[in-house]
């Protein structure tokens, strides 16, 4: 049946146009594909508390890549010595180019890749050691398919990023692969596409992914989901760096208009259906306040879910380390809420003052 599927798949892909004409559209597709050259890209900047796990774990890929491209932005650490010290056992070519942003950095790697497809992954990553053979598989099968969406899940060392981890990071089961924009933590697609939709956007540097993911779906058709292809992503290390990771997102956001009516929301909630309730709750009935239980108890259910998958990642987590966890977990939502809502304006004035180009094709 596989056989027989795989047929009609190729026949059907015959008879209609190629998605972005590729050069590997036609009818030795699946023998091009397999000798495809597949390019490891990522960006780095004074990543040398880390940058150790992620070239471990790509040499123990199961399926190596072809060639890696390292776009390092200046990092005054010892980044750069970690890496060229990795010479000898991977096809590492570095490119050091000083005040680059994330999206400048991945379109200098993307230019300077030779492959034909290109996994995409960050620093702060470890990469489960089928990473790349899964998030390539897809795209080499599949000649009407031209991104591939990988996991990520958290990779706690202590209780608070667990915690985190449970608070920000969704589980397997509450992903929609129709709707998933993959995070370039662990993604892949063909260099073609990217090229089409012109890179990633260098006037953004947060939330980029998402632009190009949006902007590669709308032209060269929706990513296939590849849960497979794990990435374990250590989440920050306290709640000052968990706000920061989340005012940048949220001012992202605000520059590329991106999520405005959850962010309306956000500020809804907050702003004035928490201050009503209060009041009403004050003047009315003291019942009113009940809703505060209520919501809090909808809004944490599914961080809660996520905890004990996340918790049992920690070597030997304690009765205190699961306290702990379950006492952070509201703190870590209103601290993110609050970061969002600092930020969202700070992007938005942005825009208004530079005017970046409409990115929606």
């Amino acid at each position: 049946m596989l056989l027989v599927d795989s047929i009609i798949r190729f026949a059907a892909h015959i008879k209609s146009t190629p998605v972005l004409n590729h050069p590997f559209s036609g009818g030795h597709f699946a023998d091009s594909m397999e000798n495809a050259m597949i390019t490891l890209i990522a960006t780095v900047l004074n990543e040398g508390g880390s940058i150790r796990h992620l070239m471990d774990s790509i040499k123990r890929q199961t399926r190596q890549p072809d060639e890696i491209v390292i776009v390092d932005g200046g990092s005054q650490d010892d980044t750069l010595d970690i890496m060229r010290s990795c010479r000898a056992q991977l096809p590492l070519r570095l490119l050091v180019v000083e005040g680059c942003n994330i999206s400048q950095g991945r379109n200098h790697a993307l230019a300077a890749a030779r492959g034909d497809i290109i996994a995409v992954t960050d620093a702060g990553v470890r990469l489960a050691d089928d990473w790349l053979e899964n998030i390539t598989r897809p795209l080499l099968d599949r000649p009407d398919l031209n991104g591939v969406g990988g996991f990520f899940q958290a990779d706690p060392r202590t209780a608070f990023e667990a915690a985190l981890g449970a608070a920000t990071l969704p589980l397997e089961n509450e992903i929609d692969p129709q709707a998933f924009l993959p995070s370039s933590r662990s993604t892949a697609f063909r260099k073609t596409a990217a090229e089409a939709v012109g890179g990633y956007p260098e006037w953004l540097d947060f939330c980029e992914d998402v632009v190009f993911d949006r902007r590669l779906r709308a032209k060269a058709g929706p990513f296939a989901f590849a849960p497979g292809a794990l990435a374990h992503f250590r989440p920050r290390r306290s709640l000052t760096a968990f706000w920061r990771q989340y005012f940048f997102y949220a001012r992202g956001d605000g520059k590329a208009r991106l999520w405005g009516k959850r962010h309306l929301v956000r500020y809804s909630v907050y702003l004035l259906l928490a201050p009503l309730i209060f009041l009403l709750g004050l003047l009315v009935s003291p019942l009113f306040w009940s809703l505060y239980a209520l919501g809090g108890a909808v809004y944490l259910w599914r961080p809660y879910r996520r905890l004990p998958f996340v918790m049992r990642r920690l070597p030997r987590p304690s009765a205190s380390d699961w306290l702990y966890g379950i006492l952070m977990i509201p703190i870590i939502r209103a601290v993110g809420d609050l970061a969002k809502m600092a930020g969202y304006p700070v992007g938005r004035h942005w825009r208004w003052r530079h005017r970046p180009p409409d990115w929606r094709l």
